[in-house]
């Protein structure tokens, strides 16, 4: 019994270092043929605004690239930003989005607005506090190559002490479960992976499910779109996108409550679901450390090993190596947090609407 979560580690351990060595990542890239639309859901973001619109424009080696923002009903001056602008030359498309209808919410809606006018062979989503080096769209479009989506996932600045607890399990999480290169050429959706904050897919797939119809009432709108996208036949994943992008999705503890309050309980959608992720969690986090100390070594060999796997995932994607080793303490926090999110259900108020 004691050697289980031995046993398992070394397994997490496997798939780790064969994620590292064979994530897609990206090279030099020549100049890109094929139109790409960029569609960025905005909602009270003045002051992303921007830092966001320089890094778009700056784009390059693409023939032609389309920049859509679709205003989701701010009231921060979102609009007058976009509006002063484009006056004053830069090369965006601003869509207001209607009404959000009762069978929506709020960010699908929104991109589906982009869609509807988007003219791109490929599109892109970004989330409003990605940051991309100039030539990160036409690489991820190189990376993607014959498959229909690929998720170029982002470096997670983490500054605060609850940033760096929390972060950097969002990309151990999938380094250690899901065999990348097997992900993106099977057909079983449970395999996909994907991060909505820098997402790419070529609208031919995207018109099979008509845009982002069948994600509308979706909190965790990446994952489900993922899969979506592989039901109808599609292949993707995700890639090394640290050198490409990088955003800081929450600043504090307070932030960090917020925005995994509202997207756990999608995550792990059944409380079976939810109960097999905190029993994931504590056998690879906490269980080692008990029996660390209580004076079996296997604990402490258990814990050597799953501190290795995050020492990868956090080379691979930028982070911290040394926050490896409060990986008991950051799967504490995550178990809190995922009951945290279960208890909160349509509670939550997330940009002034509660989900």
């Amino acid at each position: 019994m004691y050697t289980t979560p031995f046993l398992f580690s070394v397994l997490l351990l496997w798939i780790t270092a064969a994620n590292f060595f064979t994530i897609r990542r990206p090279s030099a890239v020549t100049e890109i043929p094929t139109s790409v639309s960029v569609l960025i859901p905005v909602r009270n973001e003045a002051e992303n605004i921007a830092e966001l619109i320089d890094c778009l424009t700056k784009q390059t080696h693409l023939v032609s690239l389309e920049i859509i923002f679709i205003d989701d009903s701010s009231e921060d001056g979102t609009g007058k930003a976009l509006r002063e602008a484009k006056a004053d030359g830069a090369a965006i498309k601003i869509i207001n989005a209607p009404v959000l209808p009762s069978n929506w919410l709020g960010k699908p809606w929104a991109l589906q607005q982009g869609y509807l006018a988007a003219q791109g062979e490929i599109i892109v989503t970004l989330d409003a506090d990605v940051r991309l080096a100039p030539s990160a769209i036409a690489q991820t479009v190189a990376m993607l190559g014959s498959r229909e989506f690929i998720s170029a996932y982002p470096r997670q600045v983490a500054l605060s002490f609850s940033e760096r607890l929390v972060q950097p399990l969002l990309q151990w999480s999938w380094m250690t479960t899901v065999p990348l290169r097997v992900a993106e050429s099977s057909s079983r959706s449970s395999l996909a992976v994907a991060n909505g904050q820098f997402f790419m897919v070529k609208k031919d797939a995207l018109d099979q499910i008509g845009g982002f119809q069948k994600i509308a009432l979706e909190v965790l709108d990446d994952m489900k779109l993922a899969r979506t996208l592989i039901t109808f036949g599609a292949h993707g994943g995700v890639a090394d996108g640290s050198k490409l992008a990088h955003t800081r999705m929450y600043k504090n503890f307070k932030e960090i409550k917020a925005g995994y309050g509202k997207s756990l309980w999608s995550a792990f959608s059944t409380p079976l679901g939810a109960g097999l992720a905190i029993a994931f969690i504590f056998i690879t986090g906490i269980a080692p450390i008990i029996l660390w100390f209580s004076g079996n070594p296997i604990g402490l060999f258990t814990y050597e090993i799953i501190v290795i796997t995050r020492i990868l995932s956090a080379k691979r994607s930028g982070g911290r190596t040394l926050d490896s080793l409060l990986h008991p303490i950051s799967s504490a926090v995550l178990i809190y947090l995922i009951i945290y999110s279960w208890r909160m259900r349509g509670k939550v108020q997330w940009k002034g609407r509660t989900l």
